[in-house]
């Protein structure tokens, strides 16, 4: 089943289960042995070859999952071994009908072995499902550990084991799955945080939940798809000329660093932008135009230079490469002062965590998680640890857009769904990517005008961009190297 676009918290997931087995009258029993099937039909998407598995269950309705898996995985011909890590005694509800109905097959369950892992070609991962909080307990975490050092697929039932289904962090030890299947609704933990990492491929099976789903049901996150571009980039008219695709200024390039702000402006031309300014000091506009000639270069020698600018901008963007000098920090609060819609990154992001935030709603903050912290006054290990509070954060205290820059990029902005992209990869961890993105988001910006289409779109093209731009592999990426697959990702 494709990937829906709508993520949710544990705890929906739980209501949407609780909703359907209350309101709607389906027996929970019901809604596991869905589980199992549509975890065996992945398990052979996946793994088509593979004829011997191993299942570690737990004690709750995750082992329960992981029993109905086994009868029908039996029933199907594949041969199973089903390794318990506690004891049968405790499992209650549908999770024990679960294993009776395993053992009534014929099937076997023994205690949990080390050695065991090996019988099989793959390991189900049936331990902990979505109400871990915090590390999981050390006769569990010894267990995860052995899954973990095993040289054989593993393969996650809802969530790997020890992830947490809504931060996704992974506090203690986690299952590394090689794939996860997930059930009646994407949680937010598989695509935030440590996530992705641990959960590898992600398929999903709404248990034919979909069509019952309460009216009042908020997802948590929605994902940014492809769709996006064509609505906020539509077909231009033959008629047009580069006048009807806004005017962008760029602020930034303090001395000895003209690259950052160059690289943004190409990115801003590359999605489309009809006219990109740079405002740079006067040593760096010799190197820009020499380089990137489309960019029309201005030599920040006085405000009035910049004012004059701003008034013909219909976008602006600050920080690239800018710095944290008083040349920089004067330049920042004319443009803050400016009134126009802002693209705010890099050294200007600094600057405002030193000098304070101003709230305004028609400005785009992109921190990474650093700058993040400082925006917040906390470390870059408390903003990964809670991307989506941290993201919510920053949204109440700006009053604007944020760009919360990362592996599973998310974007809010005050009464919106926050939005994920998870695409991109770690070749795009190198100095000027997120340079590119500035450029990237003030040039469809300059386009569609609206701050929060802008965000999400220039985050998933410049994503795409880089995974085009990694197809020759991720070690070595440049800057530039994505900035020059932006045109093709807004003409998709």
């Amino acid at each position: 089943m494709a990937l829906p676009t709508l993520l949710y918290s544990a705890t929906q997931v739980r209501a949407l289960d609780a909703h359907a087995i209350d309101a709607l009258g389906i027996p929970g029993y019901t809604l596991m042995k869905r589980a199992g099937e549509a975890a065996l039909r992945y398990l052979r998407t996946r793994w088509p070859t593979a004829h011997r598995i191993v299942i570690v269950c737990g004690a709750g309705n995750n082992g329960g999952d992981g029993y109905v898996l086994a009868r029908f995985a039996k029933a199907a011909g594949l041969t199973v071994s089903v390794l318990s890590a506690g004891p049968v005694g405790a499992l209650r509800g549908d999770a024990r009908q679960a294993y009776q109905d395993f053992r009534a097959s014929g099937g076997e369950v023994h205690p949990f072995a080390v050695e065991l892992l090996s019988a099989g070609e793959l390991i189900v991962d049936a331990l902990l499902g979505t109400g871990i909080r915090g590390g999981v307990r050390e006769e569990l975490a010894q267990v995860i550990r052995a899954i973990n050092t095993q040289k054989l697929p593993v393969f996650s039932l809802d969530v790997p084991s020890g992830l947490d289904a809504d931060t996704g962090a992974a506090a203690g030890e986690a299952v590394r799955a090689e794939a996860t299947v997930t059930f009646a609704g994407l949680k937010t933990g598989l695509f935030v945080g440590d996530g992705p990492g641990f959960s590898g491929s992600i398929f999903f099976d709404d248990l034919e939940l979909t069509a019952t789903q309460p009216v009042d049901f908020t997802p948590a996150l929605t994902r940014i798809v492809e769709s996006e571009i064509h609505a906020a980039l539509p077909r231009r008219a033959r008629a047009a000329n580069k006048g009807d695709f806004g005017r962008v200024l760029i602020v930034g390039g303090g001395v000895g660093m003209p690259g950052a702000v160059r690289l943004a402006g190409e990115a801003c031309l590359r999605v489309g932008a009809g006219l990109v300014t740079v405002a740079v000091a006067p040593e760096n506009v010799a190197a820009i135009a020499a380089g990137r000639p489309e960019l029309i270069c201005l030599a920040l020698e006085s405000e009035q230079l910049l004012i004059e600018a701003m008034q013909r901008a219909a976008v602006i963007a600050v920080g690239p490469g800018l710095g944290l000098t008083s040349w920089a920090s004067r330049a920042l609060a004319t443009v803050l002062g400016s009134g126009k819609p802002l693209v705010v990154d890099a050294d200007a992001l600094n600057l405002l965590a030193a000098e304070g935030l101003t709230p305004r709603d028609n400005w785009i903050l992109t921190p990474h998680p650093g700058e993040a912290g400082r925006l917040l006054d906390i470390s870059a290990q408390q903003v990964q640890s809670d991307r989506l509070g941290a993201l919510a954060r920053l949204v109440e205290r700006s009053h604007g857009t944020v760009v919360l820059k990362g592996a599973g990029t998310l974007v809010g902005t005050p009464g919106r769904t926050p939005g994920l992209c998870e695409r991109g990869n770690p070749g795009m961890a190198s100095a000027g990517m997120g340079d590119v993105l500035t450029g990237a988001i003030a040039g469809v910006l300059a386009q569609c005008g609206d701050p929060w289409v802008a965000a999400r779109v220039g985050v998933l093209v410049h994503a795409l961009a880089g995974d085009a731009a990694a197809r020759g592999g991720e070690r070595g990426l440049l800057a530039g190297d994505v900035a020059r697959e932006l045109q093709r990702c807004v003409n998709l």
